[in-house]
Formats: C-alpha cells, structure tokens, sequence
C-alpha cells in the first residue's frame, strides 16, 4: 500500500480490533451487565446498595479481561515472534498509547495506539530503526507535557 508492506496479519489484528472495541462498546452501553460493570467500577458501595453482586460483576470483569488478552495474544502471536520476555515492551507501547488516546476513552486509546504506531514506524524510517523504541516514550511524554488527560480523554463533572 503506497509503496509499504502490509503484512496480512496485521489486517487481522486491526480488523479484529475494531470489532472487539465495537463489542465492548456495544456490552458497556447497551446491556445490564455492562452498566452494572460501569456502576461497580465507579462506586463499590453505591453499587451494592442498589443490589449489584459486585462479587459476579468483578469476576466477569476478570474473565472478559482474560478474553481480550488471549484474544491479542493469538493475533500477535505470529508478528512479534513470541519470546519470554516481548510482554514488557507491549504492555509500556500499550500505555503509551492509552496515555496518548486518553485514559477514559477506549476508541481514543485505539486511535492513540493506531498514531503511536504509524509515528513510530515513519520515525524509525526517516531517522534511524535503532531508536524505535524510544519514539513512543518521547511521543508519551510530549503528550503529558502539553494535554496530561490524553488527546482524546472522557470529560468528567463531579456533582457536588
């Protein structure tokens, strides 16, 4: 594309991406498990007294957590040649990118990691592939430094 090489692979992971992020969207906004999901992480305790099982709720959480790690597990599995220690960079790239989209807003830290990636790949291209790593570190930062929410950051409002 463009004169750039696209592995097949990395169409499946973002393909599968957007649905996953579709679903999780669709189940947060649109179902009761979903919504008492939200409740429980917002307020344990004024989750309970409207009779939430915070207990259930936290264990479908960890489950739906599991799926969504073995699920980007298996995607990236052929792309980044597994080893016992490729986990570490991909967990700081993926904070990277969700302090760049925004810690409140999952489409946000999508695109952050769509930006993060494409900033990346274009700086270890036109400068130097040995510093590849340190782009999304740099990039993170500037982010902090100018908006410290993210760029595409959920606004919040506390009643008083």
């Amino acid at each position: 594309m463009l004169g750039a090489t696209i592995l097949p692979q990395s169409l499946w992971v973002i393909g599968v991406t957007i649905a996953i992020v579709t679903a999780l969207g669709w189940f947060f906004g649109r179902t009761l498990a979903g919504k008492a999901m939200l409740a429980a992480s917002h307020n344990r305790l004024a989750a309970e007294l409207v009779g939430i099982r915070v207990r259930h709720v936290l264990l479908l959480a960890f489950g739906l957590s599991a799926a969504v790690g073995a699920m980007a597990g298996i995607l990236t599995a052929p792309i980044t040649l597994t080893s016992y220690d490729v986990g570490l960079m991909l967990a700081l790239k993926g904070f990277a990118a969700a302090i760049l989209g925004g810690l409140g807003s999952g489409a946000g830290a999508v695109v952050g990691g769509l930006a993060l990636g494409i900033l990346e790949s274009l700086g270890a291209g036109f400068i130097s592939s040995a510093y590849k790593d340190v782009f999304a570190f740099v990039i993170m930062l500037a982010v902090l430094f100018v908006r410290p929410s993210g760029l595409f950051a959920a606004r919040s409002a506390e009643r008083v």
